[in-house]
């Protein structure tokens, strides 16, 4: 029998390398050329992702946006953003001059602008980047978890004809990793060995899936999933984890099962107890803070390298939630070891390899 795309995602997982609204008003200058003008620039922009743009992130946003302002001396203004795309246009374009962005979307901007590079990603449990890893799922309400069901896994057979959920085309964890797993996983069978991405991105009578939703965000995926839209929906776990808990099975596992918490900040106010089930989990590269070397002096760049994985803003509780803490937050500890590490563009080649 054919197992859960937690298990024939394994090409995503060795590729993965396991070892617009305001907050204030954004900066709409030029990018400097070869830093010029960098040095009497009195102010950054930093540029979030819908999924990071809600009031409930606003604390761990302005923490952040301390941490620059107390490295270089300079103002941050952020920019919240609806959609994927504004945030690496801005950051691409120089328009903002910090982003906190997926691996795909960085991989996107890096494309457009070789000058976007990246500064730091949270560190995994171990406080290195050796298991610097976050989940995408793929979720099915509670109840309608048997129709994948096959022996002690599941099987993503009958995902064909079903209405489907997205997060947006340029998320790693909510486009391009689950993509990548369908197509592995059904190119294998006469029927749909000619399947390629272009065939899941939308819907209709003949198609792969009934219906293509995209929520725009993580939390409007599962938000799809939850209130029937779609049948099957990709989010990762970071990402609703302020408004989500677990009700039975293992953290991460097909089979566990969520709940929306008592509580829950919107979109999910209005979905308190409403449940869903993990059908497949596969590991996916930390998201990067990252900046653009136009806009930024070299000199600055340092500066938050060495502020972002400073002890002090690993222990710093706003930032890095504690383990046992019921806030809501950008990060949370598991073992206390985490904080923020420096990477380099090479690290997120596997995510780029997705797309050969």
């Amino acid at each position: 029998m054919k197992k859960a795309l937690g298990l024939v995602l394994t090409v995503a997982l060795v590729l993965a390398g396991c070892s617009s609204n305001s907050d204030s008003n954004s900066n709409n200058s030029s990018p400097s050329k070869e830093q010029a003008g960098t040095k009497t620039k009195d102010k950054l922009t930093m540029v979030w992702y819908p999924n990071e743009s809600g009031p409930e992130i606003k604390p761990a946003r302005d923490a952040i946006g301390k941490i620059i302002e107390e490295a270089t001396g300079k103002k941050v203004e952020h920019q919240t953003t609806t959609d994927y795309i504004i945030a690496i246009e801005a950051l691409a374009s120089g328009n903002a001059d910090i982003a906190y962005m997926g691996p795909q979307g960085y991989i996107e901007a890096n494309a457009k602008n070789d000058k976007v590079q990246p500064l730091v990603v949270p560190s995994g449990e171990s406080g290195t980047l050796n298991d610097a890893i976050y989940h995408s799922w793929l979720n099915v309400r509670k109840g309608e978890d048997g129709a994948y069901k096959s022996g002690d896994g599941y099987s993503l057979d009958n995902i064909v004809g079903k209405k489907f959920s997205f997060v947006s085309n340029s998320s790693t964890s909510g486009f391009k990793v689950p993509t990548a797993g369908i197509i592995s996983y059904f190119g294998k069978q006469d029927a749909y060995k000619s399947l390629t991405v272009d065939d899941l991105l939308e819907g209709g009578k003949g198609k792969f899936f009934s219906e293509v939703l995209y929520g725009g965000s993580h939390q409007g995926s599962a938000v799809n999933l939850l209130t029937g839209k779609a049948d099957i929906a990709a989010f990762c776990d970071t990402c609703v984890s302020n408004y989500v808990e677990l009700e039975s099975g293992k953290e991460n596992e097909p089979g566990a099962v969520y709940k929306v918490k008592e509580g829950a900040a919107e979109p999910f106010n209005t979905l308190v107890g409403k449940q869903f089930t993990i059908i497949s989990d596969t590991p996916v590269l930390n998201s990067p803070f990252a900046v653009n070397t136009d806009s930024i002096s070299a000199e600055d760049i340092q500066k938050l390298k060495d502020a972002f994985t400073s002890d002090a803003v690993a222990k710093n509780p706003v930032i890095f939630l504690p383990k046992d803490s019921k806030d809501s937050g950008l990060l949370k500890q598991k073992s206390g070891n985490e904080k923020f590490v420096t990477v380099e563009d090479a690290w997120f080649d596997p995510i780029r390899q997705l797309s050969k």
